[in-house]
């Protein structure tokens, strides 16, 4: 094999998924249908996939869930905890949320994004509990047929998460039983006294 030629059995097509609490998917579209169309006459179901957990991130899970044979781009956002805030030195991250209105909130950031620009499929799987340092926090996927609208799309579904989807984070620092609860400079329902 010489050095540009790649060997597909280096790649796994199977995604295993780990248990756990089951997504929220919502769907517009038509469904899947390969039959006997041709390539460019495939139709495919537009989803949007929507999971809070308590377990670990895959950043590969979130692309394949998005993965289309009609898009030609996948845009992920990972956010990730960091080991310093304010030179403090930060342990992990704990998030909290209130389930049914965030899975709201985030549906309406979906439909928003749907209406903005021409995208197959969404995926935002938001971590609770503690997060380690390196670890995952928010993974955001979208896809569409050319990158500028999957871009902008996971740029707006970030910020607008931030500044609507009632999540609330608490750093947890080196020093003994130390801690701060953050909130988002962005959320709507902060206020600006300080």
């Amino acid at each position: 094999m010489s050095s540009l030629e790649i060997s597909s059995s280096c790649f796994n097509q199977e995604t295993k998924l780990p248990s756990s609490p089951p997504l929220v998917e919502a769907s517009a579209g038509e469904p899947l249908e390969y039959g006997r169309k041709g390539v460019n006459e495939v139709e495919e179901k537009s989803k949007d996939i929507i999971k809070f957990t308590a377990e670990k991130l895959s950043v590969e899970e979130v692309s394949q869930l998005v993965t289309s044979p009609l898009c030609g781009a996948v845009s992920l956002f990972v956010g990730t905890t960091r080991n310093n805030f304010e030179g403090k030195k930060v342990i992990s991250l704990e998030y909290e949320a209130y389930i049914p209105m965030a899975e709201n909130e985030v549906r309406r950031i979906c439909s928003d994004m749907r209406q903005k620009w021409p995208v197959q499929h969404i995926a935002v799987f938001h971590r609770l509990g503690l997060v380690p340092v390196s670890e995952a926090s928010i993974v955001i996927a979208v896809s569409s047929a050319h990158r500028a609208a999957s871009l902008e799309a996971v740029s707006y579904a970030i910020d607008a998460l931030k500044a609507k989807v009632p999540i609330w984070k608490k750093e947890m620092y080196e020093e003994p039983s130390s801690s701060s609860w953050k909130r988002n400079k962005e959320c709507f329902w902060a206020t600006s006294s300080d």
